[in-house]
């Protein structure tokens, strides 16, 4: 196939993706089973009849996405609204995994036949939540909880997959090398978790450091610089035997909690790329799977997508915040936000690709469960809160530091760095008497971001968020050539 064709399908792929959106807010169904079905449908068994099978390129495609995912999660979470919840949202997202893929492990030993590790690697693929599929399904429904659910569901889900992408590892491994143990997988999960923690935090203060001092004379780059960044984070500390995904995850939690330079275009820019990856994940998913094979599994799969979503679940995350004094009502609701995404197909991938047996099947089961979770959960989400008296029923508070007003609608954003030896440093706003034309919308002076008054008094190396109509830019212009003000 030409290139031209390649781009064609591509690009055709793509937008029917994103006009899919409208049909999934109109009629309710998740936006991330539309996806799979336009992918399913494009596949060689659709409409589409395009041949897609290659399984690395896949895994290779939803690593990518899910780094991306991740650290926009990351990027998006509000540290003081999940550190209230932070100890209940580690155990969950450690403890819960593990119960969760032990029980569904032995229940599928008994309903498959297989023996305990293969048993105990399906459950370990299907253990964890989907951040993607948790952000994207509770924003499209609208669901707004109480008692600090959402940070908590948004947490456990955005810091899960480590864990559960080590033990799909892990267990492959030792299905593939009979000598191993169970037990050997125990120091290795907590170097993999600590040397993650530890590089994410790090990595991501220094992240914060070279965005903000690196100077770079366009906006543009600023967000190219953030996606060298995430990858360079995950495989530094994928390198020094750490876990990646919880590193960036962690990595975009530090980044998004400090004032950076053009923080408004970095998180606009990545929310963006969140989606363009989800679309990109799912599509390549649904190219791969073939519905024929799916038939098969489809009573075996549906028994362990609702044994999962009524059993494993409740039961895992009952025993793991009943420490915390939470309610049977609070319990079920996180229980039912259990989302499976693509991630779980993307870990499916891994024992396929390393020759496991029952590795095919293994991979449709993951699928059709996969499918049952976004349908069943991702449908009746908003339902169940309100089932339970849980939503809070008012709009979603704006998100911070992204809104700008504008002075018209040919209105420009420049970003001005105050000189030292410039005739406006000591001087108010108020004092320097700007045009109307002209307004000052943020302040950032170091680490702290100031919103301006008229007696805001202006200080060397500040940095001007400024809202410009078309005919005060040569005022601005002059006043750069003049060196009273400097133009990133």
């Amino acid at each position: 196939m030409s290139i031209e064709w390649t781009l064609l399908i591509a690009a055709g792929l793509l937008i029917l993706s994103i006009i899919a959106t409208r049909a999934s807010n109109r009629f309710g169904v998740p936006g991330l089973i539309l996806f799979l079905t336009i992918g399913i449908l494009a596949g060689s068994q659709g409409p589409g009849g395009i041949a897609f099978a290659d399984y690395q390129l896949a895994q290779t495609v939803g690593v990518i996405a899910l780094i991306y995912i991740l650290f926009s999660g990351g990027l998006d979470t509000d540290w003081k609204a999940i550190r209230p919840v932070l100890g209940q949202g580690l155990v969950l997202a450690n403890l819960g995994v593990l119960l969760s893929a032990a029980i569904v492990g032995l229940f599928a030993m008994w309903l498959l036949g297989f023996g305990l590790l293969e048993a105990l690697l399906i459950g370990a693929i299907v253990s964890s939540t989907d951040a993607a599929a948790v952000f994207a399904v509770m924003r499209e429904r609208g669901v707004n909880l109480q008692h600090n659910l959402e940070p908590l569901i948004e947490l456990e889900s955005g810091s899960n997959d480590p864990i559960a992408v080590f033990l799909t590892l892990g267990l492959t491994g030792l299905l593939l090398n009979p000598n191993g143990s169970l037990l050997d997988l125990v120091p290795s999960f907590l170097l993999q978790m600590s040397l993650g923690a530890l590089g994410g935090y790090g990595l991501g203060r220094l992240a914060v450091v070279i965005i903000n001092r690196i100077r770079l004379q366009q906006e543009g780059l600023y967000v190219v610089l953030t996606l060298g960044l995430i990858l360079l984070i995950y495989a530094l500390v994928s390198l020094i035997g750490g876990n990646g995904f919880l590193a960036v995850y962690l990595a975009g939690i530090v980044i998004g909690n400090y004032n950076l330079v053009h923080k408004r275009s970095i998180l606009r820019f990545h929310d963006g790329i969140a989606w363009l990856m989800q679309i990109a994940m799912f599509l390549t998913l649904g190219l791969l799977v073939f519905p024929s094979q799916l038939i098969p599994v489809a009573g075996s799969g549906l028994l362990l997508a609702l044994f999962l979503a009524f059993v494993a679940r409740p039961l895992s995350v009952f025993a793991s915040l009943i420490w915390f004094r939470r309610g049977p009502a609070e319990i079920l609701m996180v229980s039912w936000a259990g989302l499976r995404g693509a991630v779980p197909i993307v870990m499916a991938t891994f024992p396929l690709i390393a020759g496991v047996p029952h590795a095919g099947m293994i991979f449709n089961l993951v699928f059709f469960i996969v499918l049952v979770s976004v349908l069943l959960q991702g449908m009746t989400i908003s339902h169940v809160a309100r089932w339970l008296k849980l939503n809070a029923d008012r709009p979603r508070p704006p998100e911070t530091q992204t809104y700008v007003p504008d002075v018209s609608l040919r209105s420009r954003m420049l970003d001005i760095v105050v000189p030292a030896d410039s005739s406006v440093v000591n001087k108010s706003l108020i004092q320097l008497d700007l045009p109307r034309g002209l307004l000052v919308v943020q302040i950032q002076r170091g680490e702290e971001l100031l919103i301006p008054n008229g007696g805001t008094v202006l200080l060397p190396d500040d940095h001007l968020l400024v809202l410009a109509t078309p005919e005060m830019l040569p005022r601005v212009q002059e006043l750069h050539a003049r060196g009273e003000l400097v133009l990133k």
